[in-house]
């Protein structure tokens, strides 16, 4: 659990995103996914803390509340299907978007484009809708920033700020349902010093990456991800 943790957190370090879909694939062989969800979202908290101290100045309200306020109806529907969610087809779906996405930024280049306001707010709905679901509702939020003809730092500092909202919304939803149990916290507390260490090392590594380096490191970080989910 430590080792998982860590290494989700040097990913979300490194990336901005990443460390419930590293996390839930391998936490799903230990625990079961009504256990493995609120645990995410707790660590998605840590870490998005984290990395908001050293990003505040890049933080863009503008960038960050239509995701946030497409999210808000997202989370609702999301929770209300935790409890009956099925692996099976949420897990394959999943993957299949994050690899055709990925495999297409990465071989077309597209060029950059500044989205409207309205796009923010669907991907900010898919995003909480998945994301209390399955803790993994970061690619739509992913997509929509990169796509955007926004530098690395507010590309990090959007997906940050927004991931930090979602996840006490959604937090405080899991807890309310009840969904979070004393085991969830038990794991939580336990792997805390791991979760830190690694999102420390991951923001090391992030200072180092060029735009372009940053915005590769996304699409085959989505590439891999979305093979785990295929795959595990």
């Amino acid at each position: 659990m430590g080792l998982i943790s860590f290494f989700a957190g040097l990913i979300q370090g490194l990336s901005g995103f990443g460390s419930a879909l590293v996390a839930m694939p391998l936490l799903l062989f230990l625990i079961p996914v009504q256990v493995a969800t609120p645990f995410c979202i707790l660590m998605g908290l840590v870490i998005t803390a984290q990395l908001g101290i050293g990003l505040k100045r890049h933080l863009d309200v503008k960038k960050i509340a239509p995701l946030f306020i497409g999210c808000l109806p997202g989370i609702a529907c999301g929770t209300l299907l935790l409890k009956n969610a099925d692996n099976n087809l949420i897990k394959p779906a999943l993957g299949a978007l994050l690899i055709g996405y990925s495999i297409f930024q990465l071989f077309s280049r597209p060029r950059s484009i500044e989205l409207r306001p309205l796009w923010g707010v669907v991907a900010g709905f898919l995003t909480g809708l998945i994301g209390a679901t399955f803790s993994a509702g970061g690619p739509p939020t992913i997509i929509y920033t990169s796509l955007n003809h926004w530098d690395k730092d507010a590309i990090k500092a959007t997906l940050t700020g927004f991931f930090f909202l979602t996840g006490v919304i959604i937090a405080l939803a899991h807890m309310a349902a009840g969904i979070t149990s004393l085991l969830v916290l038990k794991f939580f507390v336990v792997s805390l010093p791991f979760i830190i260490l690694g999102t420390s090392a991951g923001t090391v590594l992030y200072v180092r990456l060029s735009h372009r380096g940053y915005l590769k490191l996304i699409y085959v970080l989505l590439f891999c991800m979305g093979m785990m989910l295929l795959l595990v």
